[in-house]
């Protein structure tokens, strides 16, 4: 049951259910990718991290305990967003999809899930910000594969 959630959840999160977002102009690269490389960018996006996210993903991004294992309510806890977990396995548009409405919107179908939307929180720039800093933290391979994935979709 477990392996069938999460392969579910992965597939449904794979194909992006039609997602399409309107960034701020200048917030993508050349490549379309969101930039992790502009210091003013990702020491915002740290701040708002502590603020925002940290209590759920943790303070270094490592998620909860046993973050693939529904809990009794069935809800999957919150997954790091370090190299171990899976965000970097996600092209741009669809974390940011996520980020701003939530992963119950996105994925639909009953999925069930306390990650809620910040669409209403945070400012389209303050939600780029904080995917440059969790972005800024992965290791150059990792940056690498996200880049290719972000240049296929």
């Amino acid at each position: 049951m477990k392996k069938t959630v999460a392969i579910g959840v992965a597939t449904a999160l794979a194909l992006g259910l039609g997602l399409s977002v309107v960034l701020s102009s200048g917030a993508q690269s050349a490549d379309g990718a969101l930039p992790y490389t502009d210091p003013a960018s990702v020491a915002e996006g740290a701040k708002i991290y502590d603020a925002q996210c940290a209590s759920c993903h943790g303070a270094n991004l490592e998620g909860e305990a046993d973050w693939k294992t529904p809990n009794a309510d069935g809800y999957l806890p919150a997954p790091p967003h370090d190299a171990s977990g899976h965000t970097w396995h996600h092209d741009d548009s669809l974390l940011i999809r996520i980020v701003t409405v939530g992963s119950e919107a996105v994925v639909g179908n009953g999925y069930k899930s306390t990650m809620i939307g910040f669409g209403d929180v945070l400012s389209d720039d303050e939600i780029l910000n904080v995917l440059a800093f969790i972005k800024s933290t992965w290791p150059t391979e990792v940056q690498e594969i996200h880049s290719e994935i972000n240049a296929r979709n």
